[in-house]
């Protein structure tokens, strides 16, 4: 297996986001104040979802505690440690040029800059920045020119020794000087840069960037100099959390908080802080959702409502006084809206069968994003959208569904083009044919998935308080892991393989196989709910070791479901080897969803004769050893989106290329697929200052994307965001920047 290589600043957010279990189709979602999102940034209405309030309706004073994943590493987010609270951290508290609307649009910041325009193109680009004559630091110095040279050369990549995380933009920089007054700064540019706007946010002062030391330390555990409506009090190593208070130096508009605490909470410990009164604001997993919902529609109703047998230890007066306790969540809002980031499906494309180009268009043919995208959004609140770009989210400005460059979804040339390969089809099974096979996977599919719509919900942990349908069907025998009311079709796989779908005994029905997870999985629920209930850490870790083992036994009897679907073809076969891609995929607490996206896709691929081989693996270890060094053929995972495409998402899809000592650099192009015509429209758009002209070359080279077939994007992933219902100026922002000194309580 390849070398793990180590992971980049965008690589560890969309670690992440994985972790954060992100990823994860929630249900029964609605907004506490029973509004919607904000409609302005695009098609959807869902670009953002952010109550607001005017200032002289929110309440002075107070502070905000503010749920985040964990302290920063460093709070300098040009570092290459630096992640999510590093950019909450510095938004606040250090100077943003611009910041971008809800459909990410750069917005000149004039609490700092007057005013920001190119003033020459030819020979050179020149932007002049008029600066706020009031803008200073907080130890009483003017920001001026000093501060932006001294960024220019610590990320102009000339000075290794910085090891800054990236150099973009900066490293097209020729000169950074005074303009006509101390308030003015002139950056004339070597070479054209189209995302100029990107550059100088967040603006360091000089006592950061101005020596490699400084650079590395002085930023790295304390922000001794501010520029922003608030600034870093402590960070609290003991209580793991991170104190900011109004800057009394500011000059712009008071910061309408006191202070906003950013508390380390687990994503699976939010639920309770939220009812205990602990938090006003935090980023939620589908537990939490469900039983803010549950709150809001009233305890008595909702303990009626369950039955007993799906908890069998806990009585009915237990589950009322269960509602009673959920009842003080009432008091917490849910906002809703399309995070700036997306799912995908990478397709390996460096060896083996996928990196023949045909085959990796055929399998990204066979997939029904439309379906996936609906199972992972429904019960969001948000439109039922699939995904159809790889550089801009759907409410982004200059947004364009590109997939046509791919094609829809469609069987049958999904099986032509296997042929064209060499793939061949094996065989058929008795009473059918290749051809009516494809049909009959096609155009059945409605029928399959309605069937499949019916099976137990995907977050296991979550049901632990809503109630399902897993123990019952395993008790009456009529478990949805059947492959439908008629004995299944013997499975196309061998006894050997089956063995290893299904563990032992040897069990080739899919619906005893179901039927076992199904009753390890209320078993382990089981065993949760009265861990919890004692409290015990160790007894709780063990349940969570054994709901983690019930739900890969599930992944289990999912695979050897769909291998046995009646939709199902004979595995093609080349040189007598059988079509098989390694399908890996995360595991642990928040893997639920994935799993299920992963075995829906490996489900489709058997309709055009094409099977996976299933690997869970640790979610910590996933992108490391797994996604960064190749060892995989299938594999899904998350990218944040970007205001600035041109710059930010050409690594991910450059075209990779030999290193002197014979390895292959893949810069964040993990699916190692790539074009030379790609490379030129990314490096054609970076260059191009007409906006319009720049959008046409990001859409030709998000064709490109998708007739290459490397990745295939899903869906744009759901933010749910709980917050208490006098919070005003904060919720789910999507791509829009905070204006922290606007957030607050309602009056």
């Amino acid at each position: 297996m390849p070398a793990a290589q180590a992971l980049d600043a965008a690589t560890r957010r969309s670690l992440a986001l994985l972790l954060a279990g992100a990823l994860i189709p929630l249900a029964g979602c609605t907004s506490g104040d029973g509004g919607g999102p904000s409609s302005e940034g695009g098609g959807s209405g869902a670009s953002r979802d952010v109550p607001h309030l005017d200032r002289e309706q929110i309440a002075s004073g107070g502070s905000m505690h503010w749920a985040i994943d964990s302290l920063p590493p460093t709070l300098n987010a040009f570092q290459p440690t630096a992640d999510a609270t590093t950019e909450r951290v510095t938004g606040a508290t250090l100077p943003s040029v611009f910041t971008l609307d809800s459909a990410a649009r750069p917005q000149l910041n004039t609490d700092y800059v007057e005013s920001a325009e190119i003033t020459t193109r030819e020979p050179r680009q020149t932007v002049v920045y008029k600066l706020n004559p009031k803008a200073r630091w907080s130890s009483g110095r003017s920001i001026g020119v000093a501060d932006f040279k001294a960024q220019w050369k610590a990320l102009s990549g000339k000075h290794k020794s910085f090891r800054a995380a990236r150099n973009a933009g900066y490293d097209r920089i020729g000169k950074v000087t005074r303009g006509e007054n101390a308030h003015e700064v002139k950056v004339v540019f070597r070479k054209s840069y189209a995302d100029w706007k990107s550059l100088f946010t967040p603006l360091y002062p000089k006592t950061v960037m101005g020596r490699a030391d400084d650079f590395k330390h002085a930023a790295r555990t304390s922000l001794p100099v501010s520029a922003g409506p608030f600034r870093v009090k402590k960070i609290h190593r003991g209580d793991t959390s991170v104190a900011l208070v109004r800057n009394g130096k500011w000059w712009g508009d008071e910061a309408k908080l006191k202070r906003i605490m950013l508390r380390v909470v687990p994503r699976n410990e939010r639920k309770e802080a939220l009812r205990r009164g602990e938090l006003d604001l935090a980023e939620v997993d589908v537990a939490t959702v469900r039983s803010i919902v549950r709150a809001h529609k009233g305890g008595e109703e909702d303990a009626k409502s369950r039955k007993r047998e799906d908890h069998p230890r806990k009585s009915t007066e237990e589950l009322r006084k269960q509602a009673q306790r959920d009842g003080h969540l009432r008091h917490v809002a849910l906002r809703h809206a399309f995070e700036p980031a997306y799912t995908q499906l990478a397709l390996n494309g460096a060896s083996g069968p996928l990196a023949d180009e045909r085959v990796r268009r055929a399998v990204a043919r066979a997939i029904d994003r439309e379906g996936i995208a609906k199972r992972a959004l429904r019960g969001t609140g948000l439109p039922v959208k699939s995904l159809g770009s790889h550089l801009r989210m759907i409410d982004q400005d200059g947004y364009a569904d590109n997939s046509d460059a791919l094609g829809k979804q469609d069987v049958e040339s999904a099986q032509s083009l296997l042929a064209e390969a060499g793939w061949k089809d094996g065989g058929a099974r008795s009473g059918s044919t290749g051809g009516a096979d494809a049909k009959k996977g096609e155009h059945g599919k409605k029928d399959n998935d309605k069937n499949e719509g019916r099976k137990q919900s995907e977050d296991a942990r979550d049901r632990k308080g809503d109630g399902n349908d897993e123990g019952k069907n395993a008790q009456h025998g009529n478990s949805q892991d059947r492959a439908g009311a008629a004995a299944p079709a013997a499975a196309p796989v061998s006894a050997q393989d089956a063995d290893r779908i299904a563990g032992q005994p040897l069990v080739l029905s899919p619906a005893t196989t179901g039927q076992s997870a199904s009753l390890k999985t209320q078993a382990a629920l089981a065993r949760l709910s009265t861990a919890e209930e004692s409290g015990s850490e160790s007894e709780i870790r063990e349940a969570w070791a054994a709901l983690d083992e019930a739900t890969d036994a599930r992944a289990d009897a999912a695979e050897l479901r769909l291998l046995s679907d009646s939709g199902a073809k004979v595995q093609r076969m080349k040189a007598g080897k059988p079509l098989t891609l390694r399908f890996v995929l995360p595991s642990g607490p928040g893997s639920e969803s994935i799993k299920d996206t992963g075995a829906r896709i490996a489900k489709e691929l058997t309709r055009i004769g094409v099977r996976t081989r299933m690997k869970h693996v640790p979610a910590e270890d996933y992108f490391a050893k797994h996604i960064a060094s190749g060892d995989y053929d299938l594999a899904i995972y998350s990218w944040p989106g970007t205001a600035y495409p041109a710059t930010d998402a050409r690594p991910i899809f450059a075209k990779p290329a030999a290193a002197a000592d014979g390895s292959l650099l893949v810069e964040q192009n993990y699916t190692r697929v790539g074009t030379n015509q790609i490379d030129q429209l990314f490096e054609q758009a970076s260059t191009e200052l007409d906006d319009g002209a720049r959008n046409d070359l990001i859409k030709r080279a998000d064709a490109r994307i998708w007739a290459a077939a490397g990745s295939v994007p899903l869906y744009q992933r759901p933010q749910l965001v709980a917050a208490g219902d006098k919070v005003a100026n904060a919720g789910a922002f999507g791509f829009q920047t905070p204006r922290y000194q606007d957030i607050g309580f309602e009056k």
